[in-house]
């Protein structure tokens, strides 16, 4: 398990903390390979079904960048383009477009491409709403992720909304996935909770994204 002490816990927190010499910025949208930032440092991306939080959830690990540009939308599949931040000289962090409802066009060629040639990508985050569990339109990412060899990790978004009985059901249903549903090494074992309304797991991921793209 990962199991961060709280001075890691701070370490990682002053990373997505912006001052003089740490800025935080958005970069630029891209949908295709061609137009992908030219900037070599770690990357971690989100992905999920459309309306899963992932927008929410990169505004919530910047809560400490007021002005950052971070577009929420309640509509689903808001986010049509590989958007790209950067934190610091660090790392970037990507939000992906939504697959499912409303998923754009150029999907395969955005995100598929990406995925699959992007030599900076260290790890994907697979969003799963931890009101309702893994979906059938959740398993198209599963599905998806089992074909690459691209580490990747969960992350039940949205537990503010859902009571402890039933996020325990639908994390026990998580981890039988992660054991028993698809065999697939790339997948970290322990998923991570969150709520980028009430900020509860915010630092634990932090800590975690850090662990996996910086060396404290």
């Amino acid at each position: 398990l990962f199991q961060p002490t709280c001075d890691d816990m701070k370490k990682s927190e002053l990373i997505f903390t912006p001052n003089h010499d740490n800025r935080i910025r958005y970069i630029t949208g891209s949908h295709n390979l061609d137009s992908l930032p030219d900037i070599n440092l770690p990357e971690v991306a989100f992905i999920g079904r459309s309306n899963v939080g992932k927008s929410s959830l990169i505004k919530a690990l910047f809560r400490k960048v007021p002005d950052i540009a971070v577009k929420v939308s309640k509509k689903p599949g808001h986010t049509r383009v590989l958007q790209f931040f950067q934190v610091g000289k660090y790392l970037n962090l990507v939000d992906m477009p939504g697959y499912g409802y409303n998923m754009p066009e150029h999907y395969e060629e955005c995100v598929e491409s990406y995925i699959q040639n992007r030599r900076q990508l260290l790890r994907l985050f697979l969003l799963i709403d931890a009101s309702t569990g893994i979906t059938k339109t959740d398993e198209i990412g599963l599905d998806m992720l089992g074909e690459y060899p691209k580490p990747f990790t969960i992350v039940l978004t949205k537990i503010d909304k859902v009571g402890y009985s039933q996020i325990i059901k639908n994390v026990m249903s998580v981890v039988n996935e992660i054991n028993n549903g698809f065999n697939n090494t790339a997948c970290f074992k322990q998923p991570f909770l969150v709520s980028s309304v009430s900020k509860q797991g915010i630092p634990l991921l932090q800590s975690f994204i850090a662990y996996t793209t910086v060396t404290l």
